[in-house]
């Protein structure tokens, strides 16, 4: 039992969108939270498009964030093109894209800066009956009541609550990047905004749509149009060529986009010349630095022991096909701050019953994105 005096401690270990939703909304539920971050300064300028759902929204609400026209970009169909560069089907939805970028800065801005700590890479995870303890390379340490591993894919959380549980390779990559609308011609502008748009090659699939711009603005003529291509790359004989620097070093699965070597990029714009719509061949040769991530499954057994709660990428990560990673975990955070919220902060009821939900949902998740991939 935590001390009358104060509010329970959470530990929210990993500080990207998920940490942060989980973070904001025991904030305002009334828990101490302390979140810590790996990386040494602010998570911006990822280039990536994020795709909303009705839950993220709710978790924004409940946060006290007012949604207006700068949060995205409003698409008002979707298209296909075939190689030729003619449509080749159409479909009338709306939908709302935002970017990772400001996504993050929306989040971290609704939370108290003293309460976030860059440079806290977590290196073990020890708890007991009445408290829970991270510690970290800086030497620091923290202790709470709770604690909350989002630390991604790669979750140190994770590994020690449940070291048989990772990520498994798909056999694919995503190639990603984002192009200044400017850059693009009035032709392929025009049939590229604004629409959420594809076009697909044998085992291959190539994706975008229009998102804010560089400078976080969607007014039109300063947005960016954000592009995904799937394309396979066999573990053994692709892969390790990908992920080897310019410097000759060999990455494991990822690679910073800075360091890929300018034949891989070469070589990858050429493949969409040779593949894609001209539309797409287009966005791909205009986009300043590409890079690339590759496709994993994870699925989590359980997602909490004892103190330790898991959330977002570090327990499910489902191919990014449908488009629910940012929503999941704000899903996830929403049905942990509401649990612990009924049963009155009270862990030994909370976590089973986060855990039990969660992990169905998950679950579910993962197996309609494999099946999408499957193409």
């Amino acid at each position: 039992m935590q001390a009358a005096h104060r509010p329970p401690r959470a530990l929210v270990i990993g500080g990207s969108l998920g940490g942060l939703f989980a973070a904001n909304l025991l904030h305002r539920q009334g828990w101490d939270v302390q979140v810590f971050e790996q990386a040494g300064e602010a998570l911006a300028g990822r280039g990536a498009g994020i795709i909303t759902h009705p839950d993220l929204f709710t978790a924004l609400t409940r946060i006290g964030m007012v949604i207006d026209d700068t949060f995205g970009v409003d698409i008002t169909g979707r298209v296909a093109y075939d190689r030729s560069g003619a449509a080749v089907g159409t479909l009338d939805i709306r939908q709302c894209l935002t970017t990772w970028g400001r996504l993050y800065a929306l989040l971290k801005g609704a939370f108290p800066e003293d309460r976030y700590h860059f440079g806290h890479a977590c290196t073990a995870v020890t708890q007991d009956a009445q408290s829970v303890t991270a510690r970290f390379t800086n030497g620091t340490d923290a202790t709470g009541e709770l604690l909350i591993g989002a630390d991604g894919i790669r979750s140190t959380v994770r590994a020690q609550l449940a070291p048989d549980d990772r990520p498994a390779y798909a056999g694919y990559i995503a190639w990603r990047g984002l192009v200044d609308e400017n850059e693009l011609t009035p032709a392929t502008h025009r049939d590229l905004f604004p629409l959420f748009g594809f076009s697909l090659a044998p085992h291959e699939h190539m994706l975008g749509y229009p998102v804010a711009g560089f400078s976080n603005s969607t007014r039109a003529g300063a947005r960016c149009y954000n592009f995904v291509w799937y394309r396979p790359a066999p573990a053994e004989s692709a892969l390790p060529g990908l992920c080897t620097d310019i410097h000759g070093r060999k990455h494991d699965m990822s690679i910073p986009p800075p360091l890929i070597r300018p034949q891989v990029l070469t070589d990858m714009r050429q493949a969409a010349q040779d593949a894609l719509s001209p539309q797409f061949a287009e966005v791909v040769a205009k986009t300043p630095q590409p890079f690339f991530q590759a496709i994993f499954d994870l699925e989590s057994q359980a997602m909490a022991g004892g103190r330790i709660a898991l959330l977002g990428d570090a327990a499910f990560v489902a191919r990014p096909h449908c488009g629910m990673g940012v929503s999941k975990a704000a899903s996830d955070a929403m049905a942990l701050a509401d649990v612990l919220r009924e049963t009155g902060n009270v862990l030994a009821q909370a976590l089973p019953a986060y855990s039990a939900a969660r992990v169905r949902f998950g679950r579910a998740v993962v197996a309609h994105a494999r099946e999408l991939g499957a193409y």
